[in-house]
Order: structure tokens, then C-alpha cells, then sequence
């Protein structure tokens, strides 16, 4: 029997991924958690990934030189990754103070709403056209959230909204990086990602953590197990890693289902590890409603995708030269800028914005939008 060992190395990464995704998550819900190692301060956590990663980073762009750092002048810099790590650092902020509030299992069934999120912020940013289809299923979702919510047995008001607020955050901030970093032909992996936008969202949360952690924080209180953070930091930065194996070796539509996979995998787990998340009847239909609706959605991304790669066939070509020959007939275009009508036509389709909801950074382009991410957005 031969071994595809390329093929066992994908399926090896994709479990990895799946394994460090869930972990993260359990992992954040465990340490702030007042019921368990009670650090009920998630902006803290956050700046804790934030720092680490960033150092990490630094030491494999500016002393290792794993990667290769981008060419980023003050004014990409200004006006791309300031308002990106602004939204990274609310998404990531508002998503980590949900653990307090609501259950992981609840939180992983209001993640449905991350395509709804990102369709809307698209819409509004020009990016996206509205269609009745997409609409549609959209709406599916929506209702399926509802009715998982309806049946929550824990429902509280103030959590979903902070997980809703940042499941928003994350979706503008795809749709950013897609409008500022795409359009000025910059690709960022995750460890360029995390060099150059890490830094910059500690600082967005050093803010909010002054006003408020700060002041409710007593050291003689306060359980500092270095080890425990530590381990919780490597965790979410080896995330990023996974990330980047993965995105490597395999396409969109894998890791749609590898997502969809560790969210089920999550829901289970966390009724196991946390015995007082509930899961009731209304809450596994309005989710598998909802996934319904995002299965839908993936499949018509992914059907958009390729649509666009398809060769022009013979009437459509003729159709093209017919028409520049026309305009060319019409204005007198001097010879040696003929180059320049050619490459007009290129540019004027956007660039698809599916990218898997838990990616906590920046895609690369082989990414497209897994309801998201994603990857989630609560990686860290």
C-alpha cells in the first residue's frame, strides 16, 4: 500500500489546526472564568497574546528572518494597519469578555452570524454586491441564531452583545483589510501579520484597560501563575503557525469543513469540560438551521470563485474584440500608449471576501472568507 505522504502531512495539519482552535478557545474560557482559575480580566489576556506574539514575531522577522518583512511605509502604515489592529484588538476584546458571560457551546452558535456580519460590512464598504440568494440565505441564518438563542437556557443579554459587537468588529476588519491592504497589493502572513499589527493592537487596549481593568485590579487578588499564561499565550501563537501550515497546503472548501468540524467538536467538548453549559433541543436546531444557511453560502462563494477563473470562451472573446475594436474606432488612441487601455479591464473585479472566521490576522489570498473565518476570530 503506498502512503500519500503529502496528503497525510494535510489531513496532519488540519487536525493540528482543529486541535489548537479548540484548545485556545477551552483554554481562554477556563482562565477567565470565575468558576474555575477566576482572571476575570480579558482585556489583561488579550494584551498578554498580544506581547508575546509580538515579540515572538520580531525574533522571526528581524533576527531568524524566517520571513521576509513588506515593504510598509508610514502611510500604508497610517492608514491600513492602524484601523485594522483597531478592530482586530475590539474583536478580540469583545469576543474574550463574552467567556465571561455566556458559554463556549453558545458562543460557537453565535459564530454563525460571522458570514451575516461580514455580507452586511461588505454591502455597506462597496465591496460586495446585495443579492436575493445570498440574502436569502442570510436570513436562514439569522433565524437559526434566533431560535438558538431562544433556547438558551443561560441567555444573558450582556454577553451575547459583547460577542455580537465583536463578531462585527472582526467582520469590518476583513472587510478593511480587503478595501486598504489588498488594493495596494500587500500580502500578509500570519507572522508578518502579527509583526506588524500585534504592537499596534496592544496599544488600542492599553486604552480600555487603563479606564477599565485597571482600576478594579488588586495584586494581592490577582491568581499570576506564570506558567498558566505562558502556556496560554504559546497556545494561541502556535495557532497562528498551524494557520500558516494550513493555509499552504489546502483550499478554501477544506478549511470551510474543518471549521464546521471543530465547532461541533467544541460544543461537545465544552458540555464535557464546563458541566453547566446546558445544550437543549432548540439549540442544536437553530444552529444546524443556521449552518444550513452557512453551508449555503460557502457553496455559493466558492461557486462565484470559480466561476470568475473559467477561460472566456469564443463568443464572449468576440463579443470583447468587438467592442474594443468599436471604441478604439471611435477615439484615436496614439500607438505607444496601447498598453495602457489593455490594462483597465483587469482591476475591475473585486477580489472575493471569504475568509475562515477564526483566522485571528490577515489572510493570505488563498484564503477566502469561511463565513470567515475566522480561522476565528478568537484565537487569541
Amino acid at each position: 500500500m503506498i502512503i500519500n505522504k503529502p496528503l497525510v502531512l494535510t489531513y496532519l495539519y488540519l487536525l493540528i489546526y482543529i486541535l489548537l482552535s479548540s484548545a485556545v478557545i477551552l483554554y481562554n474560557k477556563w482562565v477567565l472564568s470565575p468558576k474555575y482559575f477566576n482572571f476575570p480580566f480579558p482585556i489583561t489576556l488579550t494584551m498578554i497574546h498580544m506581547a508575546f506574539s509580538g515579540m515572538v514575531a520580531f525574533f522571526l522577522v528581524r533576527v531568524f528572518k524566517v520571513v521576509s518583512p513588506v515593504k510598509m511605509t508610514f502611510e500604508i502604515y497610517a492608514t491600513c494597519v492602524i484601523p485594522i489592529s483597531a478592530f482586530f484588538a475590539a474583536s478580540l476584546w469583545f469576543g474574550n469578555t463574552a467567556y465571561l458571560y455566556i458559554s463556549v457551546a453558545f458562543i460557537q452558535m453565535l459564530k454563525a452570524l460571522m458570514p451575516v456580519a461580514t455580507f452586511l460590512m461588505a454591502v455597506m464598504c462597496g465591496t460586495d454586491k446585495a443579492r436575493c440568494d445570498v440574502f436569502l440565505n442570510m436570513v436562514l441564518v439569522s433565524v437559526g441564531v434566533v431560535i438558538s438563542s431562544y433556547g438558551e437556557i443561560h441567555f444573558n443579554v450582556v454577553g451575547t452583545v459583547y460577542q455580537v459587537t465583536g463578531i462585527f468588529a472582526e467582520a469590518l476588519r476583513l472587510v478593511l483589510t480587503q478595501v486598504l491592504l489588498q488594493k495596494k497589493g500587500l500580502t500578509l502572513n500570519p507572522i508578518t501579520s502579527l509583526y506588524y499589527i500585534a504592537p499596534c493592537s496592544f496599544v488600542f487596549l492599553f486604552v480600555p484597560w487603563l479606564l477599565l481593568e485597571k482600576p478594579g485590579m488588586q495584586v494581592s487578588q490577582i491568581q499570576f501563575n506564570f506558567w498558566i499564561f505562558f502556556s496560554n499565550a504559546l497556545s494561541a501563537l502556535a495557532l497562528n503557525f498551524s494557520i500558516f501550515l494550513v493555509i499552504g497546503r489546502t483550499g478554501a472548501v477544506t478549511i470551510r469543513v474543518a471549521g464546521v468540524l471543530k465547532d461541533w467538536i467544541l460544543i461537545a467538548l465544552s458540555t464535557i469540560i464546563f458541566p453547566e453549559s446546558t445544550i437543549t433541543g432548540l439549540n442544536i436546531l437553530g444552529y444546524a438551521i443556521a449552518l444550513c444557511g452557512v453551508v449555503m453560502y460557502n457553496y455559493l462563494k466558492v461557486k462565484d470563485v470559480r466561476a470568475s477563473q473559467l477561460p472566456e470562451t469564443i463568443p464572449e472573446r468576440i463579443t470583447k474584440d468587438w467592442k474594443l475594436e468599436k471604441k478604439s474606432s471611435d477615439i484615436y488612441v496614439p500607438s505607444n500608449n496601447s498598453d495602457n487601455n489593455g490594462g483597465g479591464g483587469g482591476g475591475s473585479n473585486s477580489s472575493d471576501l471569504n475568509v475562515d472566521e477564526e483566522a485571528p490576522l490577515i489572510p493570505s489570498s488563498r484564503l477566502s472568507h469561511i463565513g470567515r473565518t475566522q480561522f476565528s476570530n478568537h484565537a487569541a
